[in-house]
């Protein structure tokens, strides 16, 4: 078996020497044979391939179980689509990844020197993974570090226990616990995990959790890849279609009940279109979830965080903002931890949706004058993971886009950039540091180690003192 499940309620004696035990395991088994060769690489991603697709039903259903109700549709296109083709397009380029890169041509080439920068395993990377996509962070950081030649340790959320019994029950088939084991998060599991000595760790979560793994990880010098969150803002442009954009943007935002750090948190509206908007996305919304019943609308993940959303839209309609539902019906369902699909509008700058990020099925809609407006109360805030601005004038969205920063944008669509196994996904300032997915990842999870081989004939010769007249004179040569 490659990986074991903590006891229910572990000490932290108990907790980290499992966790050390697993490592030393791991290192040793890298230490024997550092750089897995392509063939051996390519066999790990397979196997990842095939984790997926031979339990792609019983993760299915274990996700929808952890969340109370999880789309199967959401699933299937979101996580397990998602890593196959991961798999697939990394197959495709990593011979060419792995091959070393030849850097600099001048005199000294001519000489039989040379500089290489050869891509080199970095060990055993260590994955903090959160319950909104599972499989999807966590394989897809997998794809990425067996890409690279590494082996992995995988600490999972506290909230898919069913997933994650699933995932250590079924591993031990495709690899071995020297190569990828899989943990529960029982409790003290998650600072002892981040204190270890791994070679990269890679967070995905709030920024306050990031924070604390960042400190954790410090007294190791243990580089991080940290993957956060932030309110992440949609603009629409007055050229744009509105109707286009109100298609695309609710779907995306509805999409696993809004429980997506990269989807928009909230969205920017032509003052003199915000009624427009509201009419289609009641139109546009209604047809899509017909009533909080619906397999097709995803619950909320837990008692919590049905409370912190219930709570917060509540605090905004005290204040005098107006809750708009979407979807006919209860607005609510404590016993299904389900929130309808909800726009609010006239929110207070001060409420916690509009200061804290949603990461739930409420939009709200906010009404602007002129671009600069946006572009100032954006830029005024953390800088946010996403920016996702809709126009068809080239020439305003090449400004937005030098204007706004943000980890990664997508234009005239919601978070699409994520899925895009050729472009890098990672955060910038709060919302994070550092990239992975496609070559990035693999850069990201490999030393790209310079080497620089000197030729049979050294010209720096001339340079060993004692310096004479030579040296002098070729020094005062090469300074001028």
């Amino acid at each position: 078996m490659n990986a074991f499940h903590l006891s229910t309620d572990p000490t932290a004696d108990m907790v980290r020497d499992e966790l050390e035990n697993t490592l030393q395991l791991q290192r040793g088994a890298y230490l024997a044979h550092p750089c897995p060769s392509f063939a051996e690489r390519k066999a790990d991603l397979l196997k990842l391939k095939s984790f997926i697709r031979d339990n792609r039903d019983a993760i299915v259903d274990a996700i929808s179980a952890d969340y109370g109700n999880r789309s199967r549709h959401e699933t299937l296109f979101a996580e397990i689509f998602s890593v196959m083709d991961g798999v697939d397009h990394t197959l495709k380029h990593l011979k060419k990844w792995m091959k070393p890169q030849r850097r600099g041509v001048d005199w000294r080439n001519f000489l039989g020197a040379s500089n290489r920068l050869i891509p080199q395993p970095l060990g055993v990377v260590g994955a903090i993974i959160p319950w909104n996509f599972p499989i999807w962070t966590a394989f897809n950081g997998l794809i990425c570090t067996f890409a690279a030649g590494n082996r992995s340790m995988v600490k999972m959320s506290e909230n898919s226990r069913r997933l994650t019994r699933l995932l250590i029950d079924k591993s031990g088939a495709y690899f071995g616990r020297d190569k990828l084991a899989f943990f529960d998060e029982t409790g003290g599991v998650g600072i002892e995990f981040s204190r270890l000595k791994f070679d990269h760790l890679i967070f995905t979560g709030s920024g306050a959790t990031g924070r604390s793994v960042m400190a954790a990880a410090a007294p190791n010098l243990c580089p991080v890849t940290l993957e956060l969150g932030g309110k992440a803002p949609a603009l629409i442009c007055d050229d744009f279609p509105l109707r286009k954009a109100v298609e695309r943007i609710t779907f995306f935002k509805y999409f696993n009940a809004g429980q997506i750090c990269t989807t928009a948190d909230h969205v920017f509206v032509p003052r003199h279109k915000v009624a427009a908007f509201v009419d289609m996305a009641r139109e546009i919304v209604a047809a899509r979830y017909p009533s909080l019943e619906t397999p097709d609308f995803t619950a909320v993940i837990d008692q919590r965080a049905f409370q912190r959303l219930t709570n917060a839209m509540e605090e905004a309609q005290a204040q005098g903002a107006t809750l708009v539902q979407l979807t006919p019906g209860k607005k609510w369902d404590v016993a299904t931890h389900k929130i309808a699909p909800h726009l609010v509008l006239n929110a207070p700058a001060d409420c916690e949706l509009r200061t804290r990020e949603i990461f739930g099925p409420v939009l709200p809609v906010i009404g602007y004058d002129a671009v600069d407006e946006v572009v100032q109360c954006v830029n005024n805030g953390p800088r946010p993971l996403a920016f996702y601005p809709f126009s068809n004038d080239r020439h305003l969205i090449h400004a937005l886009l030098h204007r706004v920063m943000s980890g990664g944008a997508t234009v005239n669509d919601i978070v699409l950039h994520t899925g895009q196994h050729d472009l890098p996904f990672g955060g910038v300032g709060d919302s994070g540091m550092g990239h992975y997915h496609g070559y990035e990842g693999f850069v990201t999870f490999s030393k790209m180690r310079p080497v620089f081989y000197q030729a049979p004939f050294s010209a720096i010769k001339f340079m060993w003192p004692p310096y004479g007249k030579f040296a002098t004179k070729y020094l005062e040569f090469l300074t001028k």
